[in-house]
């Protein structure tokens, strides 16, 4: 849909009705739009509330004539920048134009007035106006770029800080672990070692396949492999790629589910990566001993997957940032905890591409938060 150009607005100011429709008249076009006024008192008035491209003034008016006005003008910040034409009928000899561009006049306009010479000097005017409103537009649409190019930065250097740590911490397990295997250390568990080190072998997969699912999708290379499957079937295994950050954490899971089978159309493998992230953030976020609730439920045309948890939650002014991508690394959003900020973003993506939609059904500091995924039935 083409958005309209905004009107430019025209002021039109002489003590007789009928000189400022014959005006109007003869400048009418598209994109114009006329304020009239019949004294000078009036006329500003109307230049305390708007912005005018251009100002043509009766000279002869009684009271405060059309050079007063145009001095009372030039001395308001407000009004000083218009353009102004003086329209007369009186004699143009040199000391009257002389007072007129004193005042600030940009040209005189001998009355009877020909009406191409009128419309050809308005038309300058009208169309520097114009242009320098859109200078303006695409100074402030630059600095929005700017403005948004920093925070991108500042951003990615948050990203690239908690990728760092996210890497290290398991390489620095992997590197113990093999330490302890290599020196045959009989007093320590051989069996728990290589469980931690299995453990962080799968945290850093994980995170990788997050990041190149993120890169997939910006390049549109992702696609789904959908096929009829049931949530009762679905779930389970989603839920059991966080088991072991569930029981660390030592956090109750509670799972709700009706007896009616829930049937979707979609790609197994992306609805258990997005069940799985919505656990493991609601994990990752929950002090240890905490309480996570997944409960699935249907309405005739959505299936419904509600993820509650009684972790830190999310402060008012900074759920909306939630869902961007590397959202979560801002350290400013009052989340605690490892995580590249990818996760909820990631989520959005693949739930949109089933043609759903995901939201933050409520969070508060201290309280917690409850995520909810809407997706077509089958």
């Amino acid at each position: 849909m083409t958005v309209p150009e905004p009107t430019i607005n025209l002021l039109l100011v002489d003590d007789l009705a009928e000189n400022l429709l014959a005006l109007e008249a003869l400048l009418k076009r598209d994109g114009l739009a006329f304020h009239t006024a019949r004294s000078g008192e009036e006329a500003l008035e109307l230049m305390l509330q708007h912005d005018y491209a251009l100002a043509l003034l009766d000279v002869q008016m009684p009271g405060m004539d059309g050079f007063e006005l145009a001095e009372f003008m030039r001395a308001n910040e407000r009004s000083r920048h218009i353009p102004i034409i003086f329209v007369t009928a009186g004699t143009g000899d040199s000391a009257r134009r002389f007072r007129g561009y004193e005042a600030g006049a940009v040209d005189f306009i001998q009355k009877p007035i020909e009406a191409d010479i009128l419309r050809s000097k308005a038309a300058v005017f009208i169309d520097l106006y114009d242009q320098r409103r859109q200078i303006a537009a695409q100074r402030d649409e630059l600095a929005m770029l700017s403005a948004a190019l920093q925070v991108a930065d500042q951003q990615k250097n948050r990203f690239l800080a908690v990728l760092g740590h996210e890497l290290r911490n398991p390489l620095m397990v992997l590197s113990s672990g093999l330490n302890i295997l290599e020196r045959d250390n009989r007093r320590a568990n051989a069996d728990e070692v290589r469980a931690a080190m299995r453990q962080n072998i799968t945290h850093v997969s994980r995170l990788v396949d997050d990041l190149l699912d993120i890169a997939r999708i910006e390049q549109g290379k992702i696609s789904l492999r959908k096929e009829t499957l049931s949530l009762h079937d679905i779930l389970p295994q989603a839920l059991a790629l966080n088991s072991v950050a569930i029981e660390t954490a030592g956090h109750r899971l509670d799972v709700e589910m009706p007896d009616e089978e829930i049937l979707l159309e979609a790609d197994p493998a992306r609805i258990i990566q997005i069940v799985s992230n919505l656990v493991g953030n609601a994990a990752r976020y929950t002090p240890a001993g905490g309480r996570i609730t997944v409960t699935i439920s249907g309405t005739e045309t959505q299936a419904i997957i509600a993820v509650r948890d009684t972790g830190i939650g999310i402060a008012p002014d900074q759920q909306t940032r939630i869902f961007e991508i590397f959202g979560q690394a801002d350290s400013s959003l009052g989340i605690v905890g490892d995580g590249l900020g990818i996760g909820l973003a990631l989520v959005k993506e693949l739930v949109e591409m089933h043609g759903g939609q995901i939201s933050l059904q409520k969070s508060a500091p201290g309280e917690g938060s409850t995520f909810e995924v809407r997706l077509p039935r089958a």
